[in-house]
């Protein structure tokens, strides 16, 4: 069963022996374990529902509690403590496209507020009912209704000829695969969030998949739909391209459910490819490595992933791995190689190859060929194919640091490349200081996951230690107040260095300060247009986006 408080299923864990444990003690300290809250516990705080009777509406407290929040660390922080603000007032099941459109016009007869729920895997506060001292300008605290897409989860048509295939937005990522796949085609599209993540999730948040780099990302796969908004329905064809004014499919994508509810998507579907070639390279520094990458990206070798890590998230994933014998290995031999330089600096890349034997084959030998010349040297494919294994089994780690006492969140953004060395040391300067008045070591660690030839995302990874207090509101209170103290310095440097506010994430409400800084008064003020006209009574996911 899906966890109500933390990642994934509830019968897989990712277990860390001893070494790994000494090595996160030594960065930031022992972690205490927290005292978490139980289900039984918290479903004791859910407060009546206010919403009248529907018949697809449940107001189980149970339901409520398990759409209440998302994954972001603050929304962990309420699970695991049991101090959550706010709960939906009922969940709703829809199965058709014609139930939603009754459910919008039940919410707006009631005067509900609507939150679309794919897969609940926003780490920004996208499904989040806003706390109750937060009123909503004329609207005061309405009543809530999540809006649960689950069951909207066929594939509903499919273009043996153009490969187009059209699902219900509900539909998770691997039953998305297994659908295409049994017609020889992929979408490619890999989030780590894969597992658990929606298809209409994808679409809303413009996500990137790890192998974006082969596949596009999702506004590149995203040939149409439907979206049920409370002014009516935008049916969006499918076109390969189109010069009739604005696309609007750029409206629903990175709308995060504030126009309507995406209830039908069409992707552009690819062959399976004939070969899939991972590897990992190590250079002697993050810089030799960017350069080698840049000048893969710039001479546009058909490659399906880079990822870069720098030598502090080398060093983490080394000491992390669990593999010690496969590790032992792969240390003595970097050792072996003086005349190289690989000593503490060294950096992973992980590189993948998709698609068919022979350009597979060219490529493989191109990129190589360059990463050598920077000084990288390959250690062939036994350690990235354990990464790609295990790729989507790493967000588990989140469930092992949080009982072991330390509390783990990520952020990303994306810049040129000119400006990539000073905005790492900007962010990672900001968040390993951030807690230095209260004595707290915070671990930092990055990588570039999504490139392109004119410059590169950057994902951050920071760990601390949750706070420890014999009362649990005040170990909450500030715990919660870390991350408020880390985010807020990371989101600052990245907008006072012109990166973007989110690469793959989203707004949500964790972002939302700082969009006006990156789109403007005239931007901002056309979003709002855009919501007004979809939305008039604003009722579609209120306080997310803007």
């Amino acid at each position: 069963m899906k966890r109500w408080d933390g990642w994934g299923d509830d019968t897989i864990i990712y277990p860390l022996p001893d070494r790994p444990r000494r090595f996160l003690e030594r960065l930031v300290g022992p972690g205490t374990p927290p005292r978490d809250a139980t289900l039984e516990e918290v479903i004791s705080m859910v407060p009546p529902s206010r919403l009248p009777d529907h018949p697809l509406v449940s107001g189980d407290p149970a339901e409520r509690v398990r759409h209440a929040r998302g994954q972001s660390l603050p929304d962990w922080i309420a699970l695991r403590s049991g101090h959550i603000l706010a709960f939906p007032d009922g969940v709703a099941y829809p199965s058709t496209d014609a139930e939603i459109r009754n459910l919008i016009l039940y919410a707006k007869a009631v005067g509900a507020q609507i939150i679309p729920y794919g897969g609940g895997t926003s780490v920004v506060g996208h499904i989040n009912p806003l706390p109750s001292d937060i009123p909503l300008p004329g609207h005061g605290h309405p009543s809530v209704l999540t809006v649960d897409l689950n069951r909207l989860n066929r594939l509903r048509r499919f273009d043996e000829t153009s490969h187009l295939a059209t699902f219900g937005t509900g539909i998770t990522g691997p039953d998305l695969e297994a659908q295409l796949r049994a017609r020889g085609c992929t979408l490619g599209h890999f989030p780590q969030s894969f597992e658990l993540s929606t298809l209409g999730g994808w679409i809303v948040t413009r996500s990137s998949g790890q192998q974006s780099l082969g596949y596009g990302r999702i506004e590149s796969l995203f040939a149409g739909g439907r979206l049920e908004a409370p002014a009516g329905t935008l049916e969006l064809p499918p076109f390969p391209a189109s010069a009739a004014g604005p696309d609007l499919r750029e409206v629903v994508l990175g709308s995060e459910g504030r126009l309507g509810i995406l209830t039908e998507a069409t992707v552009r579907a690819s062959p399976l490819p004939e070969r899939e070639d991972f590897y990992a390279v190590f250079f002697p520094d993050f810089d030799r490595g960017r350069g080698a990458v840049r000048q893969m990206m710039q001479a546009r070798l058909p490659l399906s992933i880079l990822r870069l890590s720098t030598a502090a998230e080398t060093e983490t994933t080394l000491a992390l791995a669990g593999h010690e014998r496969l590790i032992g290995v792969l240390e003595r031999m970097l050792q072996a190689l003086p005349v190289r330089g690989m000593g503490a600096e060294k950096c992973m890349l992980i590189l993948g190859f998709t698609g068919r034997e022979a350009v597979v084959g060219a490529a493989r030998k191109e990129a190589l060929g360059i990463a050598g010349k920077h000084g990288g040297v390959r250690v062939g494919r036994t350690f990235a194919n354990e990464w790609h294994k295990n790729r989507f089994r790493t967000p588990y780690l989140r469930n092992t640091l949080w009982e072991m006492g330390y509390a783990i969140d990520t952020l990303e953004t994306a810049t040129d490349w000119a400006n990539v060395p000073a905005m790492v040391d900007a962010i990672e300067t900001a968040l390993c200081s951030g807690l230095e008045d209260i004595g707290e070591r915070v671990h930092v660690f990055t990588h570039l996951s999504h490139l392109y030839p004119y410059g590169s995302s950057i994902y951050t990874t920071y760990l601390y230690r949750i706070a420890t207090d014999s009362d649990s509101l005040r170990t909450t209170s500030e715990t919660l107040r870390r991350w408020e103290v880390l985010k807020a310095a990371a989101s600052q440097a990245i907008v006072a260095h012109g990166g973007t506010i989110s690469h793959q994430h989203g707004v949500g409400t964790d972002h939302l300060p700082y969009l006006a800084a990156e789109k403007g008064p005239l931007g901002m003020a056309t979003i709002c247009d855009l919501c007004k006209r979809f939305d008039p009574d604003g009722i579609m996911n209120p306080g997310k986006l803007v």
